[in-house]
């Protein structure tokens, strides 16, 4: 080093990373971001076991036991390697003993630095840890870092984890339409696709991607966005079947009738207080069979949308990764109470960026499917749509395999950190 350059200071401090709420097909991508740039840095990296229950816990890992080939493997392999969890903090004011007991585990593990990889209720998280700082006497940086198959976080153009499942789903529509159309002159007439997407239909809309022009499927796209309207519905299965010889429709699970009750309402809740819902499908085959007497077959990927790494879209692989370096970046910066978010350059060809946004403009806040992205009858999506969707799904990312046919994913050893405090009672 030359004698007038200054060498950089240390690092000071430790960083948390944790994972949060549904995990996804590129998740682990965005952990290896986070490691690798840190490491880089020379800086100790800890993961939470279990989200920020972990933290809460004391459950730590510590990652620098993972060798460098193990943390690349992240970036090929599916499922949340360090554990997520659904636990949403309530306010400071409604409960201090957990806000306490976190600056408690930060404090005993030297944590300067905190980086929450997650959906909606994560970033709230995030801002919620954020803010502890100043209230509580103790120096932690947060970093909300995206990740969302349901794509509707606010602010990014959009959300690692959905570019991967709209690739999934848009493969599977089509591939499930084309055994259909075999078997429609004596079999199924009407095939029913059940994606996730509760309150937002971004994973529907996806389906779309799969065929262009009124005869090709999906035929009907049912978004919660729109109010579900039994007749209409209904005369569109017979008209396309009737010109067709069958018909796919794709639904989102969070349909709603006019009565603003979800059509697959199980009456249960999750951690976070959202409805369980508990099958839209099967509902809407049930009409279908009742009202026009087709034979039908309903599926529900669930899990297998959200985990189905074999299918992960290149680009979105690519921003997984890129936020979580981008992540670890804006921490070293001194940035708080941030995001990494994907800024689109443009459409054709596909141009993007990663730049801080603030989490206050994120958090508690949801990104609905834009008007003139769904078609005029409220069944399908439009060219505008279509122009956002499409490079999302662009090129693969291939995988690893072993000589039994299977992916070669990565299972980390995650070495427990000794912990140093008694035991958290909530």
């Amino acid at each position: 080093m030359s004698p007038n350059r200054r060498r950089p200071p240390a690092i000071v401090g430790n960083l948390l990373y944790a994972q949060s709420g549904g995990v996804t097909a590129v998740i682990n991508a965005t952990a290896a971001g986070v490691i690798e740039a840190a490491r880089a840095k020379g800086m100790k990296v800890y993961a939470a076991r279990n989200g920020i229950l972990g933290a809460l816990r004391e459950e730590l890992i510590d990652t620098s036991k993972e060798s460098a080939a193990a943390i690349a493997a992240l970036r090929h392999t599916p499922g949340g390697a360090f554990g997520s969890c659904r636990y949403k903090l309530k306010s400071l004011e409604d409960n201090r003993a957990e806000y306490a007991r976190l600056i408690d585990v930060f404090r005993a593990h030297d944590i300067r630095w905190f980086l929450y990889n997650g959906g909606n209720d994560s970033a709230d998280t995030a801002l919620k840890i954020s803010q502890l700082g100043k209230a509580m006497g103790y120096d932690i940086r947060c970093i909300g870092v995206p990740k969302t198959v349901d794509n509707d976080l606010a602010v990014t153009d959009c959300c690692p984890g959905f570019g991967s499942v709209a690739k999934y789903t848009a493969i599977s529509t089509l591939e499930a339409s084309l055994d259909v159309a075999s078997m429609a002159e004596t079999s199924t007439k009407v095939f029913i696709l059940e994606v996730m997407g509760r309150h937002a239909g971004w994973i529907a809309a996806a389906a779309g991607l799969a065929g262009e022009g009124a005869d090709a499927a999906p035929h009907i796209i049912l978004f919660p966005e729109n109010v579900f309207d039994e007749k209409a519905f209904l005369a569109k299965v017979k008209a396309t079947v009737e010109r067709v010889g069958w018909c796919t429709v794709v639904a989102s699970e969070g349909v709603r009738n006019a009565a603003g009750q979800f059509l697959a309402e199980a009456g249960t809740r999750d951690a976070f207080g959202h409805a369980q819902l508990g099958g839209v499908a099967p509902v809407l085959a049930a009409l279908v069979k009742e009202k026009l007497g087709y034979k039908y077959h309903w599926a529900l990927p669930d899990y297998l949308q959200r985990s189905a790494r074999h299918a992960a879209s290149k680009v979105d692989a690519e921003q997984a990764f890129a936020v979580g370096k981008a992540a670890v970046e804006y921490a070293l910066a001194g940035m708080n109470a941030v995001m990494p978010v994907i800024v689109r350059n443009s459409d054709a060809p596909y141009r993007w960026k990663v730049e801080p946004a603030a989490l206050a403009k994120i958090a508690n806040r949801e990104k609905k499917m834009p008007k003139n992205f769904i078609s005029r009858d409220g069944f399908g999506i439009t060219a505008v749509a279509r122009r956002y969707l499409a490079p999302l799904i662009q090129g693969e990312a291939p995988l690893p395999y072993g000589k039994d046919g299977l992916p070669r994913y990565v299972q980390l050893k995650n070495t427990a950190v000794a912990k140093k405090l008694p035991v958290f009672q909530r």
